[in-house]
Parts: C-alpha cells; sequence; structure tokens
C-alpha cells in the first residue's frame, strides 16, 4: 500500500507542475530571460513569457493525444478479462483519483454544480455518454477492432461539425459541405461493399461528439466535471466490482500484482490525460488542437495495423483514404478561417 501511495502522490504531482515541463523545454529560455533582463524592454520580456506558454501547450497537449493514441496497449494488457470489468474499474478509480487530485490542488468544491440544476443534469447525460464511449472502446480493443476505434475518432471531428450546423445553427461552407458527404459515403461504402456495418466507429464517433456538445453547453470545467461524471457511473461500476469479488469472477486482488496495479491505474491513464489537454489547450490555439486531434487515431490506426496484425484490407483502404481526404477539406476551412481572423485583427 505504501508503494502505490507514493506512485500516485508522484503522478499527481508530475502532471499538476508546470516543472514537468519547464527545465526540459524551456529552461534555457528561463535563463536567458534571467541573465538579459537587464537589457530587455518590456515588450520583450512579455513575449519570451508568451512563447514558454505556447511551448509547455504544445507539450502538454502533445503529450495528452500521445497518451489517448497509445491507450490501446494498455487495455491489451488486460486483454484476459471482460470489458464491463475492466470499464468498472475504469469508472470507480478515476472517481477517487479525481476527487483525490482536486483536493490535493485545493479545489474539491462541487456544491456549486450541485446547485446549477442545468449543469448537475447536463453533466449527468455526459457521464452516461462517456461511460459508454470507455465501455465500446475497451470492447472494441479486446475483440482486435482497433482500426474500426480509429476510424471513429477520425469521423469525430467531421461529426462535431454536423452538430453545430443542427444543434449550434451554424453555417457550412461548400468545402465542409463536401467533406461531410465524403465522410457519409465512406461509411455507406464500407457497410455495402464491406458487408458490415461500422457500428463501433459510428458509436464512437456519436458518443464523443454529442459528449462534446454538451460539455460546451454545461461550462463546467474538465476536472469538475469528470468528478460529477464518474461520480453518476461509481455506483453501477462499484456493485459490479464488489458482485465479482463476492462471486469469484473478479480479478482484483486475486490474480497478480501487475494485474492489480493496472486496474487501480486505470483511473490514472484515464484522467491524466484529461488534465493535461486542459493545461495545453488554454496555452495554444484551437486551430493547433484541432491539427493535434489526429495524432491519437494515427498512432491507434498503426498500432492496429502493424502491432497487433488486425488486416486493413482494400476496402478499409478506400473509406480511410475518403475520411483522410474530407479531413484534409476540413482542416484547409479551418487554415483560411484562422487566417482571415488573423487579418481582421492586424487591420
Amino acid at each position: 500500500m505504501c508503494a502505490t501511495n507514493l506512485i500516485w502522490k508522484c503522478l499527481i504531482y508530475v502532471a499538476s507542475s508546470d516543472y514537468f515541463v519547464r527545465p526540459y523545454l524551456i529552461g534555457f529560455e528561463d535563463r536567458i530571460q534571467t541573465d538579459l533582463k537587464p537589457y530587455l524592454c518590456p515588450s520583450i520580456n512579455f513575449l519570451m513569457s508568451e512563447n514558454q506558454e505556447q511551448t509547455s501547450g504544445y507539450f502538454y497537449t502533445f503529450l495528452a493525444f500521445l497518451c489517448w493514441g497509445l491507450l490501446p496497449i494498455y487495455w491489451k494488457l488486460l486483454s484476459h478479462i471482460s470489458a464491463l470489468e475492466i470499464l468498472s474499474h475504469r469508472i470507480f478509480w478515476s472517481l477517487i483519483f479525481v476527487l483525490a487530485f482536486l483536493a490535493w490542488k485545493k479545489q474539491l468544491n462541487l456544491k456549486p454544480i450541485f446547485s446549477n440544476k442545468k449543469a448537475l443534469g447536463t453533466l449527468i447525460i455526459t457521464g452516461l455518454l462517456v461511460g459508454s464511449n470507455w465501455g465500446i472502446y475497451i470492447y472494441a480493443v479486446n475483440i482486435n477492432h482497433i482500426v474500426e476505434a480509429s476510424l471513429g475518432y477520425y469521423i469525430t471531428p467531421l461529426l462535431n461539425v454536423a452538430l453545430g450546423m443542427v444543434f449550434l445553427k451554424e453555417r457550412l461552407n461548400n468545402i465542409q459541405i463536401i467533406a461531410l458527404v465524403l465522410a457519409a459515403g465512406a461509411v455507406t461504402y464500407l457497410t455495402v461493399d464491406y458487408g458490415e456495418f461500422p457500428w463501433i466507429s459510428i458509436y464512437l464517433a456519436a458518443s464523443f461528439g454529442v459528449y462534446g456538445l454538451l460539455k460546451k453547453i454545461s461550462g463546467v470545467d474538465a476536472m469538475p466535471a469528470l468528478a460529477i461524471e464518474t461520480l453518476v457511473l461509481t455506483p453501477f461500476a462499484l456493485v459490479y466490482i464488489v458482485w465479482g469479488m463476492i462471486s469469484g469472477k473478479g480479478h482484483l486482488f486475486v490474480e497478480s500484482v501487475q494485474t492489480d496495479t493496472l486496474l487501480i491505474l486505470a483511473g490514472v491513464a484515464t484522467t491524466l490525460p484529461l488534465y493535461w489537454f486542459g493545461l495545453g489547450a488554454k496555452r495554444i490555439s484551437l486551430t493547433s488542437v484541432g491539427f493535434m486531434q489526429y495524432l491519437g487515431p494515427t498512432i491507434m490506426l498503426f498500432l492496429g495495423i502493424f502491432i497487433y496484425h488486425e488486416g486493413f484490407p482494400s476496402e478499409k483502404q478506400i473509406a480511410f483514404s475518403a475520411i483522410w481526404l474530407a479531413l484534409a477539406l476540413y482542416s484547409y476551412t479551418i487554415i483560411r478561417t484562422y487566417r482571415k481572423h488573423r487579418k481582421s485583427k492586424h487591420l
């Protein structure tokens, strides 16, 4: 127990401290700023400080998407356990870790959320969405459908555009419409030619897309929101864990120290990337975040093909090519909008 507590404390410290990044990425800039401070004008000092924030922002965001992309390796280590049991432990230990983290940061004040019925109701729905998303994702990894799961996360940005059009009354330009048609065509082609509807991809994309939309409406910070979401799901998860321990069908404290550690640290593997993403996203532009989000599914795709040998038949190659073309068009619209915005600011 002492060793586990020590590991948790180290992880919490590493995750929450900017010193995890600064000594390696921007320590050199810090030394320059200190040594030359008497000779620098205030504007230069400000630019160097802003550059440091951006550098750490890129690092944190990259680290988050890297972890999300590599997460299938973690679940593969538990592939001998049912997806439902892994999900239960992921939910329960995520709650424990988030509450411990918020308490350590002196931010464990959830009363305002409970007193806001609209925000609380939204988070209950997002909790159900993210829980089912986690469950399907773990299930996909365990039955060797990592490639199909990666397709879902490639589709998500395009689905977000459609959700924005329907629910937020956002207007789509012609290029975005073409991108959506390409994505829909790819899914239809897979269904007809491959002979199987890619329900894992569609559900992961739809659940995560709606989850993001509702989180935007709720306006609650990521970590307190995750605390409420996991709190909603924990009673069900805890019942399943306790039932497994009583019936002898559970794996916690039964099989090996490695299995116990992986199940308990599932909460850390879930929470830390989210926290890093929150740190990074607020320090860099949304355009940069938009491009970096493709890192996760790309890593997943390569893992599925080259590490776990799931296969990549011609039907999937054609469908993925159509999705990549759609994403290229979507990215072009983001760049064009970003450049127009920057020009207008300088006028």
